[in-house]
């Protein structure tokens, strides 16, 4: 039962990551689009399925604080001011994105708060996973750390790293669901960010063999995870490719593998650790009874409710959108 939730736990951040990421990204965007039709139109690619995205979010707290409480303990006093940050940004960002359309004058303060709270959130969650890898100080399974144990700069250079990251998938799912200038605009920002992209993943490699951490230890242990990095080229052989080609047809399919690339390897270092290399799943794990009592209930109903709806309402916003910014 323990690996189960810890494979759920998987997926739901996974999801989000992926989901919510490119959503986020379109909001980083947002003000370098041409002019305001365009701004519209990018709205309008992601109208129907942004709220849902960020519904993972609250499916991957919601099983962190269920199944693995100690973990959830950490998590929440090392990044308590980070995730206040996130939040914020993200409620900021939707009542941004639902106040803009009947605006008039206030527009521009609306858009301001879209834009802010995209690059916040994509920011914090950037500097998590940098401050998470990096490790953080925790004695007999309790945060030992300050407020700001997480700021340092190889973490607030992961924070940088993760907006270049979600703002490239931000833009490969444009240009899939456009057509005339917003694609265009796709196409010309694209390979800008996928050489930023490239050098932040150089200099974060190099970057980690100076300060030597910990989870490349388990490359030489584990040269099975080198199979991870390798997808990941490919995919951004083929992302190359089709920018080349201006063909959108693989763009995000090619994106979304990078970001699967990079999750799978963390991962695979990570494992059987949850907060490297101090906190096992086992440890971290609530009562067998307690997990029990959880797969009844939201294991059988609550995902695969939630995965369904997230397949049909892509299925049915499938395609490209009109002129007017509509399906």
């Amino acid at each position: 039962m323990v690996e189960f939730w810890a494979f759920v736990l998987g997926i739901s951040i996974l999801l989000y990551i992926l989901l919510d990421g490119f959503d986020l990204g379109v909001g980083m965007l947002f003000p370098f689009a041409p002019g305001e039709a365009e701004r519209r139109r990018m709205l309008g690619s992601i109208s129907p399925v942004w709220d849902g995205n960020e519904t993972w979010l609250v499916v991957s707290a919601a099983t962190l604080f269920g199944a693995f409480p100690a973990v959830f303990s950490v998590v929440l006093s090392a990044f308590y001011l980070p995730l206040f940050l996130m939040l914020a940004g993200l409620i900021l960002r939707g009542v941004a994105f639902e106040f803009r359309y009947k605006a008039t004058t206030s527009r521009p303060l609306w858009d301001a708060g879209f834009v802010v709270g995209s690059y916040v959130a994509a920011f914090v969650q950037g500097t998590a996973v940098g401050a998470i890898v990096q490790g953080l100080p925790i004695e007999n399974g309790l945060y030992a750390g300050h407020a700001l144990s997480w700021a340092s700069p190889f973490s607030l250079f992961c924070g940088l790293g993760l907006c270049i990251g979600y703002a490239l998938m931000g833009s490969c799912w444009i240009a899939g669901k456009s057509t005339g200038p917003l694609r265009d605009f796709s196409f010309r920002v694209l390979p800008a960010l996928m050489a930023a992209l490239l050098v932040f993943l150089v200099v974060v490699f190099i970057w980690s063999v100076q300060i030597r951490l910990q989870v490349l230890h388990r490359w030489i242990d584990r040269p099975a995870l080198l199979v991870c990095p390798l997808l990941g080229l490919v995919a951004f052989t083929g992302l190359v490719l089709s920018v080349r080609r201006r063909n959108e047809r693989f763009l995000f399919l090619c994106g979304a593998t990078i970001f699967i690339a990079a999750f799978t390897t963390l991962a695979g270092s990570f494992l059987p650790y949850m907060l490297p290399f101090s906190m096992t799943i086992w440890q971290a794990a609530s009562p067998p009874s307690s997990l029990s009592f959880l797969f009844w209930g939201a294991g059988l109903f609550v995902l695969p409710v939630t995965l369904a709806y997230t397949l049909i309402v892509y299925f049915v916003f499938r395609g490209k959108m009109t002129e007017e910014g509509e399906y």
